[in-house]
Order: C-alpha cells, then sequence, then structure tokens
C-alpha cells in the first residue's frame, strides 16, 4: 500500500515509519516537527525523505496524496492540557488539523483514514460494586486524598469498589483540552466516513512507552519520569498508594497495531468509522511500573511511594484488548514487566 503518515518524525511515528517500510508499503511521511514535540535537534536535522510541512496549511495536498491508500494520522499536540491557557493549542492543531486532512482527503478521493485517539477520552475508568453493578462514582475530593483515601466507594451503599475493564462502548468523559481535542478528531473521523463517504479508524492509545521516547517533553509518561529519577541516583516517586491501575503497552506495539488498523481499514464499507484501544491487555499498578523500571536499571533503586496526589487524577482506567483482538487481529506481544525493564536502558531522544 501507499500510505501517507502524519507525525512520522515522532515517537510513535519514527517506530511505525520503520514498520510500515519494513513490511514493503510506500510510505510518504509528514510532519512539522513542533519544538514543543521534537526539540531543536530533529528540527534543524530532519529525516531523509520527510516532508516538513504543517497538515492545517499544506499546499501540496495533490502531489502527497496522489495513488496513497490510506492516510495515517498521528500529528498531534499532545500532553495533558492541564491548563486552561492551553486550549486554543489543541484546538489548532488536532481540532483543526484532522479537519483540513480530511478535506484534503476527500478533495482528492483519498477515503480510508486511521488516526491516534487516546485512553484520555475515557476520563475514569469503570466500576463495579459487588451488591449494585456498575457505578460511576463522582471526582475525588480533595479532603479524602488528604485523609489517604484513593479509592472512591460506592455511591449508593459507600461500599468498596473494583475496577474494571473499559471497553469501546463506554461513555466519553474528556476532563482536559487534551482529551476533548481527541474526543473532537474522532468525531471529525466519524462524520467524514458518512459524509465523502469514507471508512475510518481512531485507535485509542493507553500508556505508550519504549525507545525512541523523549526525555522531556510532554511526550513524557510516568515511565520516563521513573528513568529519569533513577538516572539521578533517586527513588522513583510513586503518587498515592501506588495501586492505581492502567496498562502500559510498548511502542513497538502501538507501531503494530497502526498497521493492522491501516490493514483493515482498506476493506471497509464506506460509511464506516470504529474505535479500538491500544492496549498490552496486561494491567500493571504504577506501583508496579516504577518497580519494573527499577529493576532494569543498573543501580535498582527502590521506589518511594509518597501519599502525595494531583488532584485531576484518576484513580484506575484500565482497557480490554477484546475488539481489536477479533476485528483487527492485533493482540500485544511485549508483557509489561519486561518491557519497562528494558525501557530502563533504551535509547531515548535529547
Amino acid at each position: 500500500m501507499r500510505i501517507l503518515l502524519t507525525g512520522a518524525a515522532g515517537f510513535i511515528g519514527t517506530a511505525t515509519w520503520k514498520l510500515l517500510v519494513a513490511e514493503g508499503h510506500d510510505v510518504v511521511a509528514v510532519d512539522l516537527l513542533l519544538v514543543e514535540a521534537h526539540g531543536r535537534a530533529t528540527r534543524n536535522d530532519p529525516p531523509l525523505g520527510l516532508h516538513v510541512l504543517d497538515v492545517r496549511k499544506a499546499h501540496r495536498w495533490a502531489e502527497l496524496l496522489d495513488g496513497v491508500d490510506v492516510v495515517v494520522h498521528l500529528a498531534a499536540m499532545v500532553g495533558a492540557g492541564a491548563s486552561a491557557a492551553d486550549l486554543p493549542l489543541y484546538a489548532k492543531h488536532n481540532d483543526v488539523g484532522t479537519a483540513a486532512l480530511l478535506a484534503a482527503m476527500h478533495a482528492h478521493r483519498v477515503a480510508r483514514f486511521v488516526q491516534a485517539s487516546s485512553m484520555v477520552v475515557y476520563g475514569e475508568g469503570r466500576y463495579t460494586c459487588l451488591e449494585h453493578g456498575l457505578q460511576a462514582p463522582g471526582p475525588r475530593t480533595a479532603a479524602a486524598l488528604d485523609a489517604g483515601e484513593f479509592d472512591t466507594p460506592c455511591p449508593v451503599c459507600g461500599g468498596r469498589l473494583d475496577w474494571a475493564l473499559v471497553d469501546e462502548s463506554a461513555p466519553l468523559d474528556p476532563r482536559s483540552g487534551y482529551a476533548v481535542s481527541k474526543v473532537a478528531q474522532e468525531g471529525y473521523a466519524a462524520a467524514w466516513a458518512r459524509q465523502a463517504p469514507g471508512a475510518a479508524v481512531s485507535l485509542r492509545y493507553h500508556n505508550v512507552y519504549g525507545p525512541g521516547m523523549p526525555r522531556d517533553t510532554p511526550y513524557s509518561g510516568v515511565a520516563a519520569m521513573f528513568r529519569s529519577s533513577l538516572e539521578r541516583g533517586e527513588p522513583p516517586t510513586v503518587f498515592e498508594d501506588g495501586r492505581q491501575m492502567r496498562d502500559f503497552v510498548h511502542v513497538a506495539d502501538v507501531a503494530r497495531a497502526n498497521l493492522a488498523a491501516a490493514d483493515a481499514v482498506a476493506e471497509y464499507a464506506p460509511g464506516r468509522h470504529e474505535a479500538f484501544n491500544v492496549c498490552s491487555g496486561r494491567p500493571v499498578s504504577i506501583g508496579e511500573v516504577a518497580r519494573f523500571v527499577a529493576d532494569g536499571s543498573a543501580d535498582g533503586v527502590a521506589p518511594r511511594v509518597t501519599g502525595q496526589y494531583r488532584i485531576g487524577d484518576v484513580r484506575h482506567v484500565v482497557a480490554s484488548a477484546e475488539r481489536a483482538r477479533e476485528r483487527l487481529g492485533f493482540a500485544a506481544a511485549v508483557p509489561p514487566e519486561e518491557g519497562l525493564a528494558a525501557f530502563a536502558t533504551a535509547p531515548l531522544r535529547p
């Protein structure tokens, strides 16, 4: 296939570009090389074969989309989006960028689209009470967190809530500017699929890590923070009680999911849009993540659980991998305990 790949010089984009080429695909690689995502080194020395352009303003779509079978859209402004001041950045890069690209695809009759979404569209994870079944607990209060009460009780009986897997049918509850922009991107893809008509897949990445991850950009997640602490000779700092549950998926598996989605969407009927979790399918606690990274470090400093918290953090969000397994034929190959230990010494970007 001829595949146009946006965000091709990024963390996930680089791994995806390499895999697509290795699998014999013809890749048209595009990236704006935002300093916030790449640093100045990559911007000053872009990868060979990269088309440096802004998808919102591109005047070369006739050339770049010529003969393209599928567009894989990874370009985005990323990060927690914790500040309201960031809202325009997410809107102009993620919302407008996606809309402009889809409009260009429509103009040039490219009808297959795969895009990067995120677990953040869900907000909190899924919770069950043994007596009252599925429950949607409210936000955790500062008073409860100060008292070390990190788990939210059942809103009906006040009893214990257990976490459960979040599947793609779960309600969307974006809680940051970044999350809102990801929901918007999915909405644009679904609308385009109906109106163009075309076929689209949105991939909800969970916590991605692995070689090539930048050190000090919005891409840097908690695994990178734990590694940085170890490199300074400090114990990894774990917030709350370390029992928060997540899914950590290796970047090599994410690249494979991108390829699987490109293969699948090529066979979709016009008008179809689907979302998929991209995850390892092996839930881990944040405390375990810190320990796995520490195990792979030469120093091996034991993590330190602090009881500190961030008021906007969710307690648990763990994905179901079933739909991706059934419909894309994708299952992650790298177990978190192995991948996170290897990540402790993996090469990173400056």
